[in-house]
């Protein structure tokens, strides 16, 4: 059985308990929280969030890319969030890869090396100061005056604000 079946079976098992959401898809707390796609990163719990509260953006390194910004335009400007939380955290996966070595990996794999960036870095903290500084400079956001950024300490479950 794969990983997708044995969601669909859970799925099957709760669909009758757990009813579908029919609240506003507008987060209550008007926030969008952007991070990583690391399984370690429990954003719900870690900010003892309730379904409904935020949007929770996630991408490889929790950081600002275009789509990211694309996502963001929609939340502010279709969905009312008004603040931006940027996590990245301790032992990211980014920051033991480089762009040209990830690309080089691709291009060798399939014959086709990516336009994309793969956004790597050395300094977490650098990289955080980095995305929330593209959040404050997007012509496309209109609400950019209460954008912070943190560091996550994945072993100690702290929060550590660097921009």
């Amino acid at each position: 059985m794969t990983s997708i079946d044995v969601l669909l079976k859970r799925n099957q098992e709760i669909g009758n308990i757990v009813p579908g959401d029919r609240s506003s898809p507008k987060p209550s707390m008007q926030i969008a929280i952007l991070t990583c796609m690391d399984a370690r990163i429990r954003v719900f719990e870690i900010f003892g969030l309730l379904q409904g509260e935020a949007h929770v953006l996630r991408n490889g390194g929790g950081v600002v890319t275009d789509d990211m910004i694309r996502s963001l335009a929609l939340s502010q400007r279709k969905l009312g969030t008004r603040e931006v939380l940027i996590v990245q955290h301790t032992e990211c996966g980014l920051s033991m890869v480089t762009d040209d070595d990830f690309k080089d990996e691709l291009e060798t794999a399939t014959g086709l090396r990516p336009t994309w960036a793969v956004e790597a870095f050395r300094k977490v903290e650098d990289s955080v100061r980095t995305s929330v500084e593209r959040v404050r400079r997007s012509a496309f956001l209109p609400h950019t005056e209460n954008v912070r950024g943190f560091v996550y300490d994945v072993k100690a479950g702290s929060l550590t604000e660097v921009a």
